[in-house]
C-alpha cells in the first residue's frame, strides 16, 4: 500500500501529459487511457519516496526528452536531492566526468566534451546535465561500455569471478527473462534476429542491466534516478531485475511513442509521447543468415 500512495502523489511527474497505467485494461496496444492531465505543483517531490526511480526514454524522440526533463526539474526545484545516474556515460568515464567538473564547475558542454561517448545526441542530454550541475548533483557513468558488451558477446572474460558474483552473473539467467528478452530482440529485429548471435547478445543485455544496478545501488542512499532506454527501465527484463531492492522502493516510468503488448506491466507508469518520423525499419527487412 505505501508504493500505491507515493505513486498516485508521483503522478505529477508526468506534469501536463496525458498518462497510461501499464496494465493491460484498454486500447489496441494493451494500454488503458485515463486522459488524466495532472497539474504542475500536484506533488512532483513526492517521487523522494523512492530510493530508486528508472525513467525510460526513445533515444532520438525530443518530446520524451523535454518532458521528462520537466518532471526532474520540478522535483529537484522542490527539494529532492538524488544522484542522477546516465546510461549514455560509460563506467570507464568516470573519473573524466568528475575531472571536467573540477575544471570547470557547471560547464555541462566542457563534461560532454572530456567524458561523453560517441554517438548519442548529446543536445538532448545536455539540458539535465546542466541541470545534475546547477544543483551540484552527483552524475554517475552507468553504462558498460560497448567495447565490453562486445567481449560479453563473444564470451571473453570482461568480469573476473568475483565481479561476477557481485553483479549476480554468475548463474545462467533465469529462463522467464531469457524468454522474454528473446522476443524482444526478435521484434527490434523485424522477427529476424540471427539465432547464432542470441546467446551471446542476451549475456550482454543481461551485463549492461546488471552493471547500471550496481552502480544505482552504489549511490542510493539519498535516492538515485536512472536515465535509459525503456528496455532497461521493464521491470520484468531491465535493471530492477537486478536490483534486488524491494518493490516499495522503485518506481519505473516509460516514455513512449507506443505501447506495445509484450509491454503491458513492465512499468509503475507509461507517457505516450508523439513519434518521431523515422523511415520504416522492417520495411526492407530480410532474414539475417542463421
Amino acid at each position: 500500500m505505501a508504493k500505491v500512495a507515493a505513486m498516485a502523489a508521483a503522478l505529477a511527474l508526468l506534469a501536463g501529459c496525458a498518462t497510461a497505467p501499464a496494465h493491460p485494461e484498454g486500447d489496441a496496444h494493451g494500454y488503458a487511457h485515463d486522459g488524466a492531465h495532472v497539474g504542475a505543483h500536484d506533488g512532483t517531490h513526492r517521487l523522494a519516496a523512492f530510493r530508486y526511480v528508472l525513467l525510460g526514454e526513445v533515444h532520438d524522440n525530443p518530446e520524451g526528452h523535454r518532458r521528462r526533463l520537466a518532471s526532474l526539474t520540478e522535483a529537484i526545484d522542490a527539494g529532492w536531492r538524488p544522484a542522477i545516474a546516465m546510461e549514455q556515460f560509460d563506467r570507464e568515464r568516470q573519473a573524466d566526468l568528475d575531472r571536467a567538473r573540477r575544471e570547470r564547475p557547471g560547464d555541462a558542454d566542457h563534461l560532454i566534451a572530456r567524458a561523453g561517448a560517441a554517438g548519442w545526441d548529446w543536445s538532448l542530454y545536455r539540458p539535465v546535465i546542466a541541470l545534475a550541475l546547477r544543483h551540484d548533483l552527483p552524475l554517475i557513468a552507468a553504462n558498460l561500455s560497448r567495447d565490453d558488451a562486445r567481449g560479453v558477446m563473444r564470451g571473453g572474460d570482461v568480469f573476473g569471478a568475483a565481479e561476477r558474483e557481485r553483479l549476480g552473473l554468475a548463474r545462467p539467467l533465469p529462463a522467464d527473462l531469457a524468454a522474454a528478452q528473446t522476443a524482444v530482440l526478435h521484434g527490434s529485429h523485424c522477427g529476424h534476429f540471427p539465432r547464432a548471435m542470441l546467446p551471446g547478445m542476451l549475456n550482454a543485455q543481461a551485463a549492461r542491466d546488471a552493471v547500471m544496478a550496481a552502480a544505482l545501488r552504489a549511490h542510493a542512499a539519498h535516492g538515485v534516478v536512472l536515465l535509459a532506454g525503456n528496455g532497461h527501465v521493464r521491470e520484468d527484463i531491465g535493471v530492477p531485475r537486478w536490483l534486488g531492492a524491494k518493490p516499495a522502493e522503485v518506481l519505473t516510468v516509460a516514455y513512449l511513442e507506443r505501447a506495445a503488448p509484450d509491454e503491458a506491466g513492465a512499468y509503475d507508469h507509461v507517457v505516450l509521447v508523439p513519434p518521431v518520423q523515422r523511415a520504416d525499419p522492417c520495411g526492407n527487412a530480410r532474414p539475417a543468415p542463421r
